[in-house]
């Protein structure tokens, strides 16, 4: 049986509303009513073109990735799921379509959502939290209190990786600073920031601490900061973990890293799926010791307005 759903469209380079007809989930699929969806800074670099050296999008596009909502349909071979449970989904990158009231989503992509996890909490999870968790976790990072803390830096703070970053950080027993605009200080430090630097002031923009002491990690989310000044601020085994886009001197750094000998590296984060990792940050939120930091919800006939706002650099942990 077809499936009509009103969804955001991406027809360059306007972005409107339109109605269309989808049919049954496919054997390996799950049918979503969305509950809410959550905007990422890729979403919107996507309608700028920002994205086309990397991934030749088709459009029209519906954007989005990260959705919570309830099944209303499985597909033949689906075992995991039955209509009517709650999930967090991560839509396939290339296919988006997240700001939509239906959505389909691979049944290797989804997670059950507890009843005490909120839909619009739960929406954040798939790219933002799954790239904060990640990034630690390739450092080595334990979450049962094995593991040895170390001393890391978590850039543009109050961001949607930022502020997962610094809780799971804190979690791992990481002393942790991180940096942010004057505005968002109270916040960061309420996420358990040991120190908290200002951007906007000589220490920030130069990611000095007080104590002196040079960082063994960074968690980079900041894409304007330069290769130089994230080195400079390295203990001598010192590694920068790339979760912002890069710029020109990061790909520089990565691409010399390779053929070097350096002590200092610099990895370029991706995120991957991981059901175990993603399931592991909803059952995080719902023992309270994660929190969702959402800067503004909006009805779905309101999805133009949220938009705009993450576009314009004014937000970016938007739910719809």
């Amino acid at each position: 049986m077809p499936y009509s759903t009103s969804a955001m469209v991406v027809v360059l380079p306007l972005f409107r509303m339109l109605k269309f007809q989808f049919h049954n989930p496919k054997k390996d699929e799950v049918l979503v009513k969305v509950e809410a969806s959550s905007i990422n800074t890729a979403d919107w670099k996507i309608q700028k073109g920002m994205l086309r050296p990397f991934m030749p999008f088709k459009f029209p596009f519906t954007p989005a990735t990260d959705i919570s909502g309830k099944v209303v349909n499985i597909g033949s071979e689906v075992t995991a799921f039955k209509v009517g449970h709650k999930v967090v989904c991560k839509l396939h990158f290339g296919k988006g379509g997240g700001l939509a009231e239906y959505a389909v989503a691979s049944e290797r992509d989804t997670v059950v959502r507890p009843e005490e996890v909120s839909p619009a909490d739960a929406a954040g999870l798939p790219i933002a939290g799954l790239t904060a968790l990640q990034s630690l976790q390739l450092i080595g990072t334990k979450f049962d209190g094995t593991g040895k803390g170390a001393n890391v830096l978590v850039t543009a703070a109050s961001g949607g990786v930022g502020t997962y970053a610094v809780q799971l950080a804190k979690l791992g027993g990481h002393h942790v600073t991180a940096t942010c605009g004057t505005r968002n200080i109270d916040l960061v430090r309420s996420l358990g920031a040991d120190e908290v630097l200002d951007y906007n002031t000589p220490e920030g923009q130069t990611l000095k601490n007080s104590s002196g002491k040079k960082y063994d990690y960074i968690i980079n989310c900041a894409p304007a900061i330069s290769w130089q000044t994230l080195k400079s601020n390295l203990s001598d085994n010192g590694v920068v973990l790339g979760v912002a886009q890069p710029n020109f001197s990061i790909i520089l750094a990565f691409i010399c890293g390779m053929f070097t000998f350096s002590k200092k590296k610099i990895k370029i984060i991706g995120v991957s799926l991981g059901k175990d990792d993603l399931q592991f940050l909803v059952g995080l939120i719902k023992e309270g010791k994660l929190k969702a930091v959402i800067d503004s919800k909006y009805p779905f006939d309101r999805a133009q307005e949220a938009w705009t706002k993450s576009a314009d650099g004014h937000a970016q942990r938007e739910r719809l």
